[in-house]
């Protein structure tokens, strides 16, 4: 998901949903903003600001932006007018709360200053502590510590698509599946996941992703977290020109997951005779809805669905290549 840039003029559009209508909301920002959407979920501060309570009862924000540097905005304007008539129609039906379109101007400096505030330091699982780089903490042994500056791109680790994939390599690290291993992450955004993968075992991790914006930051957070000789992040996605790998992450949405399947499996390297010797799938960014689809397409493709983890309406799934 991509961010204002560091120049000009932008509009923002932000609409408060039930969960159950966020990816409704999603698919309709997301059809005329080129740099995708970030969903974020109602949260308040504890641990006097340090820290974030997730409150799954309060709608989530879906956010998108559009320029209005390039044809003087006129596109931006025809957009506008696009979200709003959809909108409308989805409100509609009626079937889940959908809030009112706002609209606001923003510049980088106003905007990022407003982010980061909002940026809390993030436990998930046992061991895993997400530290925005330009907050302080004192590690404990056992915690693997990611300091993260997202940027402009996806990837706080706030969003439920995000936790519930940090704890899928969590729990793949706790098995010694993760241990010396090769990653693939595909759809890097900020590196997140990459970055927790290598902290939890992986030798080496390769990331790829369509918007030139989160390969860079994904190549900032490997330099902040000291580990750039491991991890190499490039524009692209499936097919990825090196040899399958023993884990491959992917944190997209359904009917990309859908789409990609075939290309995942091919990533993804193949076992022996022993059972549970083949690599491992892990993917996220499912919504409830969608799962019997994305777990027909995996097995399609050649995987056996091994775990699952929830929460609230999202599904992140785990499977191995047969």
């Amino acid at each position: 998901m991509s961010r204002p840039g560091p120049a000009g003029r932008w509009l923002e559009l932000s609409v408060e949903a039930d969960g159950e209508a966020v990816e409704a909301v999603s698919e309709i920002l997301a059809r005329v903003a080129p740099g995708g959407v970030v969903v974020e979920p109602a949260f308040e501060l504890v641990e006097e600001g340090l820290a974030a309570r997730l409150d799954p009862s309060c709608p989530a924000t879906v956010r998108a932006y559009l320029s209005l540097v390039a044809d003087g905005g006129l596109a931006a304007t025809a957009a506008l007018d696009q979200v709003r008539r959809n909108l409308a129609h989805l409100q509609a039906f009626g079937l889940r709360p959908v809030g009112d379109l706002v609209v606001r101007e923003v510049d980088e400096a106003a905007w990022t200053s407003a982010w980061r505030a909002s940026f809390p330091l993030l436990r998930v699982g046992r061991r895993l502590v997400i530290r925005p780089s330009w907050r302080r903490h004192r590690a404990h042994a056992d915690e693997v510590v990611v300091s993260l500056d997202p940027g402009a791109a996806f990837g706080t680790g706030l969003h439920p698509t995000t936790r519930l994939c940090l704890l899928g390599l969590e729990a793949l690290s706790d098995d010694g599946l993760l241990d010396g291993r090769r990653v693939l992450d595909v759809g890097s955004g900020s590196g997140i996941l990459a970055l927790a993968a290598l902290g939890l075992g992986a030798s080496r991790v390769t990331a790829v992703d369509r918007d030139p914006l989160a390969v860079e930051a994904t190549r900032r957070n490997a330099r902040r977290n000291g580990v750039a000789r491991r991890l190499t992040a490039r524009l692209g996605s499936l097919p990825v020109d090196e040899e399958p790998f023993d884990v491959v992450v992917a944190n997209l949405v359904a009917s990309i997951l859908v789409e990609l399947a075939a290309g995942l499996y091919g990533a993804t390297r193949p076992g022996d005779d022993r059972p549970g010797s083949g690599g491992r799938l892990l993917i996220g960014g499912i919504f409830a809805g969608r799962e019997p689809e994305v777990r027909r397409a995996a097995a399609a493709a050649g995987f056996r669905l091994l775990r699952r983890w929830t929460e609230e309406d999202w599904v992140t799934l785990e499977a191995e290549r047969l």
